[in-house]
């Protein structure tokens, strides 16, 4: 899995775009509903920042702003690091690690095209280990 491109591992399905001008309030509500961790925030089909979870928790609570009227772009994270498509799963991991976030935008073109997030590693020795489980409960 770490030897695969990024094209192959992201999520396109919960690829996921907002506005700087929003608010963290109402993408807040967005990410819920859709059990997202992070969105790409788009001026013009251009990414310009991303916004995560951590980021509402560090840059808004935990500095007492007012969500409904804090606009992403005061609190996002301006010119995220990217990779592009063709790099592996495996490098995309090694700059999470060594830079400390979760979520890494994938762009094509200066356009974002989908996000890969360090759950991607565990979701195959997960699904192994579930599968795993249920053989041994069926057998019991």
């Amino acid at each position: 899995m770490f030897e695969q491109s990024l094209r192959s591992v992201m999520e396109r399905k919960k690829f996921f775009t907002v506005s700087p001008e929003e608010t963290v309030s109402a993408v807040s509500r967005k990410m819920a509903s859709k059990n997202l961790g992070a969105v790409l925030v788009v001026r013009n089909g251009l990414l310009v920042g991303i916004f995560t979870e951590r980021d509402a928790v560090f840059r808004v609570i935990g500095q007492g702003l007012d969500p409904a009227k804090t606009p992403l772009h005061d609190v996002m994270t301006v010119q995220p690091m990217t990779l592009g498509p063709e790099k592996s799963f495996g490098h995309a991991l090694v700059l999470m690690q060594e830079n400390g976030f979760r979520h890494l935008p994938v762009i094509e073109n200066g356009r974002p095209i989908g996000i890969v997030s360090a759950r991607h590693a565990m979701d195959p020795d997960l699904e192994e280990f579930v599968w795993e489980e249920r053989r041994r409960e069926h057998h019991r």
